[in-house]
């Protein structure tokens, strides 16, 4: 993921005016080995000592560590910079925290708040008046109708659709293809069209 943010980081709001392209935080030193035309692991995480004007963006799908890894930027002092690609749509009066990713050709209408370092994938639709938490994951394709709220850390699958009104609770999974047609308790998984709790 780290080298498709890469790509979306060239093609944002920003690049080579407000920032530019150091390159990547990793544990892994020879993850990029197979790869060429990319910028150069800096090192792990625990050792990189944050400079005077960096800024970050944590390409981390999975929610919970990406919080992990954020917490520990910010505790060395670090920001996290908003990418927003030249083609998505930012709607009037809408606000995106710090460290947010908009992705090609996803939509956010008007008067949406969206907070901390959360993910809209390409071709999402972020419905006027929605409520986005921290580290939410809203994959491609995904559409939340206008009054949605959507809580910290919960996780919306490819083509997801949550309908008007309904609220799906801190860490909840929205399986793919789900139509989510009533709120959803913390915690739980659904999936489905109308989508059902699953059990395990």
């Amino acid at each position: 993921m780290g080298r498709c943010m890469f790509a979306l980081a060239k093609n944002s709001r920003g690049y080579g005016t407000e920032f530019l392209i150091k390159g990547f935080i990793d544990d892994n030193a020879l993850s990029l080995q197979a790869f060429e035309n990319y910028p150069p692991i800096l090192g792990p995480i625990d050792d990189y000592q944050v400079g005077e004007d960096d800024v970050f963006v944590c390409a981390v799908g999975d929610m919970k560590m990406k919080q992990t890894l954020c917490a520990k930027i910010e505790a060395k002092g670090g920001h996290f910079r908003t990418l927003i690609h030249k083609t998505a749509i930012v709607g009037q009066n809408t606000h995106l925290g710090e460290g947010c990713i908009v992705e090609e050709y996803a939509v956010i209408n008007p008067d949406v708040s969206i907070g901390r370092n959360t993910l809209v994938q390409n071709f999402a639709v972020v419905g006027h008046d929605c409520k986005v938490g921290d580290f939410v994951r809203i994959d491609t394709h995904v559409t939340l109708v206008g009054g949605t709220i959507i809580c910290d850390g919960a996780t919306l699958h490819t083509n997801a659709v949550i309908n008007h009104g309904v609220t799906i609770g801190s860490n909840v999974v929205v399986g793919a293809g789900s139509f989510v047609i009533r709120s959803v308790k913390p915690g739980m998984t659904v999936y489905g069209n109308p989508a059902k709790t699953l059990k395990f």
